[in-house]
């Protein structure tokens, strides 16, 4: 194995079960092959595009490996598609395993190795590459539904920073019981509650079960005439995100021109601050994926016009 650089810090996606597993295993694995602690930042999508990166060494997880993470003692590890080539940074790359997964092959091959290491390294893959005829999938499903409701630095509190803690985690139980009772529940309402938001996009409101299962069941029943549905959930601190599914790869493109990322079928972004609820946040998705030619811009559109006026320069 090419040796790693001793990072600085180590940074990870903060929205799903695939960044804290594989956020933590490296901390795992630094503290086996440096010594010491290595501190771990996670951010969504459209923070971390924006941060400065000014740290000498450092690895990255689960975040889309680009020409702006090119840099001597950097190591990015990472199953999203790209098109950029390193010539400084040490990329370890494979787009049929989850970062948590190629983390754990590290680890492994370091020494660094338990049971509850390996059975959390193959619920983590089944659910982040949403593997449905694995005989897991269902409880795999729970897992990354831990993150969802309880959110990244929460379960991180609670396990204290060690990912073998999460293994049959107590909290487990009410995710299983949420599962059997809210999901039938959630899938036949949301159903009926499918706005347009353009011809490609649909917006699928939710009041209880898991959105994104509900989603995946509604793109694959065909229940509804849109390639794209988008679900917004409101967190603590007010930021809306949107969460985007498709099934021939349409999502990313739609996440990206609201400067998200993730998976082909399934990606996310964080809306505006100026974004304060959920009406406000329809209204955003409908300005920005229905641009009307020649016609004065609102304020949402404005906005949009000016990110993209910056990133061109």
């Amino acid at each position: 194995m090419m040796e790693l650089s001793k990072p600085d810090v180590i940074f990870t996606h903060e929205s799903d079960l695939d960044g804290l597993v594989a956020g933590l295993m490296l901390q795992k694995l630094a503290k086996k092959l440096y010594g010491r602690e290595v501190p771990l930042e996670a951010y969504h999508y459209n923070y971390w595009k924006q941060r400065e990166l000014r740290e000498k060494a450092a690895w990255v997880t689960d975040f889309t490996y680009e020409s702006r993470l090119d840099k001597e003692q950097w190591v990015i590890i990472d199953h999203h598609v790209t098109d950029a080539v390193p010539k400084n940074a040490h990329l370890i790359h494979d787009v049929t395993k989850s970062a948590g997964l190629l983390c754990y092959e590290l680890c492994q091959r370091s020494g660094v190795d338990s049971p509850a290491l390996k059975r959390l390294a193959h619920l983590n893959n089944v659910a982040d590459l949403f593997l449905e005829d694995d005989p897991d999938f269902e409880l795999a499903v729970d897992y990354a539904n831990l993150v969802k409701i309880y959110q990244f630095w929460n379960l991180h509190a609670l396990i204290g920073g060690d990912v073998e803690k999460l293994l049959d985690h107590k909290l487990l139980e009410v995710i299983a019981v949420k599962r059997r009772i809210e999901d039938p529940l959630g899938f036949e309402w949301s159903r009926n509650h499918v706005t347009e938001i353009s011809a490609a996009v649909g917006y699928v409101e939710t009041v209880v079960g898991n959105n994104n299962l509900i989603v995946h069941q509604l793109l694959e029943r065909q229940a509804v005439k849109f390639p794209v549905l988008v679900t917004l959930f409101k967190r603590a601190n007010n930021v809306v995100i949107a969460s985007f599914r498709s099934r021939n790869g349409e999502a990313l493109k739609v996440a990206e021109k609201f400067q998200g990322g993730g998976h082909a079928n399934a990606s996310g972004a964080m809306l505006p601050k100026s974004i304060r609820n959920l009406t406000e946040a329809v209204d955003y998705l409908r300005s920005v994926l229905n641009p009307k030619r020649g016609a004065p811009l609102n304020n949402l559109e404005s906005l949009f016009a000016d990110i993209e006026a910056e990133q061109r320069h």
